[in-house]
């Protein structure tokens, strides 16, 4: 008898910035069976299409196990965009999440972001200000970030900064 198929669906946040504005941006990522690949939609430039290697790597090297299926990202709204390396964190934390590492799914009241070296280790990101004013702006509970930039994030008042220098930290204080 075949097992059913069941896809596995992440859905959470990050943003974007566009000048000194800084955007939301939902990550949604759907791992199912079909052949293995990485796919990434939503308007991604070539810094943010290059993040599925240090993804992949950033997992594997973190010693979670990179789905052996059909992974899609889709970074919306579609219509807009995306630069930079900031969405290698919530990238990997989505894979995670729909992979069932990670155990919560829909990671609504926080912005992630973040820059994955291959080893796991989180680099500092830019334009964390603008970000954090938009998040507390729009009443979300925190944000989690790379500890380098928990200083500048920390500036907003009434938002949990979450701090973390790895992906293996990141998935420990999310499922905390």
């Amino acid at each position: 008898m075949f097992a059913p198929l069941v896809a596995m669906l992440a859905s959470l946040r990050t943003a974007a910035l566009f000048g000194v504005e800084a955007y939301p941006v939902c990550v949604e990522v759907d791992v199912s069976f079909g052949m293995p690949g990485f796919t990434m939609v939503g308007l991604p430039d070539a810094s943010v299409r290059e993040s599925r290697d240090r993804v992949r790597s950033a997992i594997r090297n973190s010693g979670f196990t990179f789905p052996p299926h059909r992974v899609t990202v889709n970074l919306a709204p579609a219509d807009v965009r995306k630069a930079g390396s900031s969405f290698d964190l919530p990238i990997a934390l989505g894979i995670l999440a729909a992979s069932g590492v990670v155990e919560r799914r829909q990671i609504t009241n926080l912005v992630l972001l973040g820059e994955l070296s291959l080893d796991g280790s989180i680099h500092a990101t830019r334009g964390v200000l603008p970000i954090a004013v938009a998040a507390r702006r729009d009443g979300l509970a925190g944000i989690l970030l790379p500890s380098a930039n928990a200083s500048e994030a920390a500036v907003v008042g009434g938002l949990d900064v979450l701090a973390v220098s790895s992906l293996a930290d990141a998935v420990r204080t999310l499922n905390h």
